[in-house]
């Protein structure tokens, strides 16, 4: 790999501080490749999802690419973080299948509901108030949160692959298994196991290729090209309408969009720094900055149309590929611009093909639930209960209200209620409100 003449190490050293960090140019760059081959899935499955609301694939295959870019550019350049963002998976899935097809509402006013939550989020994180409730939220329910996120990406994954079926008998039931479509996603699926047992960069999209060559090979779909014009963003670009959202029901849904993110986001920050040595007694230095990235992307995101843009745990990959810098974010940034001509492929891939990418996210985001305290009945049942709602309701948000309702609730009656942080009330009892006078 070549590497830049000595005016422009001049000028990447002042604004990453190469040395000081103790890495180059050359290991900045692979560990930019590296993140965005664990990552760049999204620019496949954003759009597949997105889409099902009656928005252009082609502008939210644009919308995706942009704001992950901004994401990544604003956290390399402003907090010199290793950390890449893109649109996020699971509130992807609650923008389509909670918002806009549960809840009927359009996905501009969706768009508008993101833009809204990125503006809270901007406020808060100029001061100490993020931090404030992400504290203050128990972490049985982080954790949960996160586990009834992952099944309900696993039931979508399941829908999507024919795996399973609407049953008038028992609501669902199991598909036809023989169905190519269904033996490919099952395969899919363990390409992707295997190959994220060793340690194959890039499992993810590697396995969605490899389905849409075979399901293209066997006359499953029609390929359409790999590289091609860039789709007009006209479609969804600011495209956001406020004038519905003020009602009680998108209120929670603004909510909901803001407390996802919001852990998300925090606990990826601090991970993937965590896991680079870039803590100092415990804190995130930049924190500030950290968080205007991240928030500035949403609503950024939300204006080129696209669901809430969120820090990637996969950047780990990147870090643990040696980087510490935010010139490995900028080199992501990069590729999802360059990525801008791959619109063909992207509308190449069959649904079946993208189920295992999400089944798979499912499985690693339940793996949180193993730091739950089952032991302690006053913290696993408001934990459960928020884990089994979100998939058989199809609904994040109904998953979020039933384990704070109960959390509450179930404190007080074991007199427990001391220990219930302030937070926890008022989400609580505005939630129960909400189902009170407006119903599910």
């Amino acid at each position: 790999m070549t590497t830049p003449n000595p005016s422009s190490e001049n000028v990447l050293e002042r604004l990453f501080k190469l040395s000081e960090n103790k890495t180059s140019f050359r290991t900045e760059v692979l560990a930019g490749v590296t993140t965005f081959l664990t990552m760049c899935y999204i620019i496949i499955v954003n759009p597949m999802i997105l889409s099902e609301t009656g928005m252009d694939h082609g502008a939210v295959f644009v919308a995706t690419c942009l704001a992950a870019a901004i994401g990544c550019f604003v956290m390399g350049l402003i907090a010199n973080y290793p950390i890449a963002l893109a649109p996020g998976m699971g509130l992807n899935a609650f923008f389509t299948y909670s918002v806009c097809l549960g809840m009927g509402v359009p996905w501009q006013t969706a768009l508008g509901a993101v833009f809204v939550s990125g503006l809270i989020f901007i406020a808060i994180s100029m001061f100490k108030i993020r931090e404030a409730i992400v504290n203050a939220i128990p972490m049985s329910l982080k954790f949960s949160i996160g586990g009834g996120i992952g099944l309900f990406l696993a039931l979508i994954a399941l829908k999507n692959a024919g795996i399973i079926v609407d049953n008038p008998a028992t609501l669902v039931g199991l598909g036809d298994l023989k169905q190519p479509s269904v033996l490919l996603a099952l395969l899919g699926f363990l390409l992707v196991v295997v190959m994220h047992h060793f340690k194959v960069r890039g499992a993810i999209i590697i396995s969605i290729l490899v389905i849409t060559a075979i399901s293209t090979a066997l006359g499953y779909n029609q390929f359409q090209g790999v590289v091609g014009e860039i789709p007009s963003l006209a479609p969804t670009f600011l495209q956001m309408d406020f004038g519905n959202l003020f009602t009680a029901s998108l209120i929670g849904v603004i909510f909901v969009f803001f407390l996802v993110d919001l852990f998300d986001s925090t606990g990826t920050l601090v991970g993937v720094s965590h896991r680079a040595g870039l803590l100092k007694d415990g804190k995130l230095p930049r924190l500030k900055k950290a968080l205007f990235a991240d928030s500035s992307a949403i609503v950024a995101g939300a204006a080129l149309g696209t669901s809430s843009t969120t820090p990637y745990i996969e950047s780990s990959a990147g870090v643990a590929a040696g980087g510490r810098t935010g010139l490995t974010a900028v080199v992501v940034g990069l590729l999802f611009i360059a990525c801008l001509f791959l619109a063909p492929l992207a509308q190449s891939v069959p649904g079946f093909a993208t189920a295992p990418a999400l089944l798979f996210v499912g499985v690693l985001m339940i793996q949180g639930i193993v730091h739950i305290d089952w032991e302690d009945i006053t913290e696993a049942v408001p934990s459960f209960l928020t884990i089994v709602f979100m998939p058989f309701t199809y609904s994040i948000a109904d998953g979020i209200a039933m384990g704070f309702i109960s959390y509450a609730l179930i404190k007080l009656l074991t007199g427990k209620a001391k220990s219930v942080p302030y937070m926890v009330w008022i989400v609580a009892v505005l939630w129960a409100l909400k189902f009170a006078l407006f119903g599910g």
